[in-house]
């Protein structure tokens, strides 16, 4: 039997996608194994939002070798879509696969029984339906990801995505209940539904959209917990508040990608909002939802952000008290409008400014915990960590420490909070 191991970079989506071409691989009777040692086959699915991305993505591919010298190599995801040639150069990658295709992945390997260098991939602009990866199951994990969409149409200037990924593609709404009820029924009770812009859910089908969806599958018996991935900011307006904010299985958590809090550097990123219009829908949800968590991604360094730009970031940050965020500073991504711009920051104004902004996010992330010390919580528990504590989290993704002698693995227990470490609150079960 045929040894298979996958490498996951980058986000949700991508380890949905994983978790599908591994089910492929294993219904058709190889064995999975873990990527560190020896395989058959290394799938390597890459990432490209950042150019360390493409970098760490090369890595992984190199590492294979060293492995196994006369493995079959096999990279997909968003790297090799928009760099298939450079990516079919790298010294031992076999077979090429880009953001669609990869339902078959199993028939293109026992295809190439010769082992020669070859690239599927093909225009993804072109591509006008969705892909069907499906999963029965996922995993050893507690949490289950579902993929609802594919495609980007908003170009924001700096972003690769859209040229990766191609298209907004929704997904069959019955198709998305019957994989959530079948994930249920197979013990998952928390589901996070996951997409390139998820937010523009239904819009290509003209059908039902992401609020309809969410409340069909919150009457999903079994089902305790529902998430989302990253959405857009003006998804969540008034109207889709009044939608889904009775749906008591939803958790209470947002991840409302910002990345300026600057209206000048914004409308240079081609992002379709103002500070005042992300404002308000913080400002909404918090209403609606008592205990949200408002998380972000904060870019630093755009090209044309002066001192003054970035200060009115910091103050909008300090305004806005997230319950955490991703800061990254820009990078050029080739072929995106922003990558030619005038007034390319320089790396040690980026690292300063990236020092400055997580130190104000740090703040109101302990803030944010602060505000939930002595209470009591129900957590949903994943996995054991270091010094016999187990790690879990909150409905509004905060994450637990108990110390127990017990496996927790998927249980849900009533913990109070009694101390912050860190990133984690430590607690004990009541």
């Amino acid at each position: 039997m045929k040894k298979v191991a996958f490498y996951t970079l980058g986000c949700k989506v991508n380890q949905y996608e994983t978790e599908a071409m591994s089910e492929l691989f294993l219904n058709s009777g190889y064995e999975i194994t873990d990527y560190d040692g020896y395989a058959d086959i290394y799938v390597i699915n890459t990432c490209t939002v950042t150019g360390m991305s493409d970098r760490k993505s090369r890595q992984i591919i190199r590492r294979a070798k060293k492995q196994n010298p006369y493995a079959f190599v096999i990279v997909a995801g968003c790297y090799s879509q928009v760099a298939p040639d450079e990516v079919l150069k790298i010294d031992g990658v076999n077979l090429v696969l880009g953001t669609k295709d990869r339902s078959d992945i199993v028939r293109l390997y026992e295809e190439n029984v010769e082992n020669k260098k070859q690239s599927k991939v093909e225009d993804i602009m072109k591509c006008h339906s969705f892909e069907g990866l499906s999963l029965s199951t996922f995993g050893d994990r507690t949490r289950a990801y579902i993929k609802i969409q594919e495609g980007c149409n908003q170009f924001c200037s700096y972003c690769k995505i859209p040229y990766a990924r191609g298209p907004i593609r929704s997904r069959d709404f019955d198709e998305v209940i019957k994989e959530t009820k079948r994930l249920c029924q197979k013990g998952f009770t928390e589901i996070t539904y996951v997409g390139i812009h998820i937010a523009s859910y239904g819009i290509d089908t003209k059908s039902k959209g992401l609020a309809e969806l969410l409340n069909e599958a919150n009457k999903i018996d079994g089902i305790k917990r529902i998430r989302l991935s990253s959405i857009e900011p003006m998804t969540l307006n008034e109207e889709f508040a009044q939608k889904i904010k009775g749906l008591d299985k939803l958790c209470p958590h947002f991840h409302l990608s910002l990345q300026s809090g600057c209206d000048e550097t914004l409308k240079r990123m081609n992002r379709k909002y103002t500070t005042d219009q992300y404002y308000g829908i913080v400002d909404g949800l918090r209403h609606h939802f008592p205990e949200v968590a408002i998380t972000t991604d904060i870019m630093v360094g755009f090209p044309g952000e002066t001192d003054a730009e970035f200060e009115k970031t910091c103050e909008f940050a300090e305004k806005v008290a997230f319950a955490d965020a991703h800061i990254f500073q820009y990078s050029p991504r080739p072929g995106t409008p922003a990558a030619k711009f005038e007034n390319q920051v320089t790396p040690d104004v980026k690292d300063a400014r990236s020092k400055k902004i997580m130190d104000i996010c740090k703040k109101s992330k302990r803030a944010f915990m602060e505000r939930f010390l002595g209470d009591t919580k129900e957590v949903l528990f994943e996995q054991p960590v270091k010094n016999g504590y187990f790690e879990g989290k909150t409905t509004n993704y905060q994450n637990v420490l108990v110390k127990t002698g017990e496996d927790l693995a998927g249980e849900y227990r009533n913990v109070r909070l009694l101390e912050i470490k860190g990133d984690n609150f430590i607690g004990e079960i009541v």
